[in-house]
């Protein structure tokens, strides 16, 4: 099996890459979980390097934003899709059927995967080279100045470090289904109180929400704040 440009040779490490638990009866050694993890790091060291080098006045904060923004869940579903990628995932006929080769969780794991296999492949320098062809778009778009926009998670540190000088902690509540139809359940915390609450078919997806929900909480108490002021004027 070979897929146009995914440029891994190995047909037994290129599957592993595209199989979802859902396929291996439980048999994690042989799904694509492995590979998503140490694809993962790879991912975000290519990514740091680049924004490191690019842009050599940005800080801390700005670069850490600028590497959520490109390599959070909806980009790297977007590029797997660009390559085509659903139509080689192997999934039980249940997850199939249920749409998880468009999922964008399933992509974004099976892009980091094949980042994975092809580092083991073929080393740095290829792998490097792949990311970086593939994610442009994302790259430009932090160029120019579009970051952190749905990077929920960065924009509450963002204010809670403002307001606070606290950062939230995220605290998994809830998993639901079967293996390979999970929806998980975070909360977010600040001081122990409870700032918002999100559900996702990840655990990077409900996070998200969980900060999405605690930022409109943040708005409505802010516009509540705004309406007494002016009723007492």
């Amino acid at each position: 099996m070979t897929i146009p440009d995914v440029p891994i040779k190995d047909e037994a490490l290129l599957s592993a890459a595209l199989r979802h638990r859902s396929a291996v009866d439980g048999n994690i050694e042989q799904s694509y979980e492995r590979l998503e993890f140490f694809g993962d790091s790879i991912l975000g060291m290519i990514i740091a390097e680049y924004l490191y080098e690019h842009f050599p006045s940005w800080d801390q904060g700005k670069l850490s934003k600028a590497k959520a923004t490109v390599v959070q869940e909806a980009p790297l579903a977007e590029t797997a899709l660009k390559l085509g990628l659903e139509n080689y995932i192997e999934l039980s006929t249940s997850e199939a059927a249920a749409g998880g080769a468009t999922r964008a969780s399933i992509l974004a794991d099976v892009f980091e995967a094949l980042i994975g296999a092809l580092y083991i492949e073929q080393g740095f320098s290829m792998t490097r080279w792949f990311v970086l062809e593939h994610l442009h778009p994302y790259l430009q778009q932090v160029a120019m100045g579009d970051i952190g926009m749905r990077d929920y998670k960065s924009r509450l540190q963002e204010v809670a470090q403002a307001r606070w000088r606290k950062t939230p902690t995220y605290r998994l509540t809830g998993e639901r289904g079967e293996s390979h139809e999970r929806a998980f359940e975070m909360e977010i915390l600040l001081d122990g109180e409870v700032m918002g609450k999100g559900f996702g078919k990840s655990k990077k997806e409900a996070e998200q929400e969980a900060a999405r929900d605690a930022l409109e909480m943040i708005a409505r108490y802010d516009s509540q704040r705004g309406h007494k002021a002016q009723d007492k004027v």
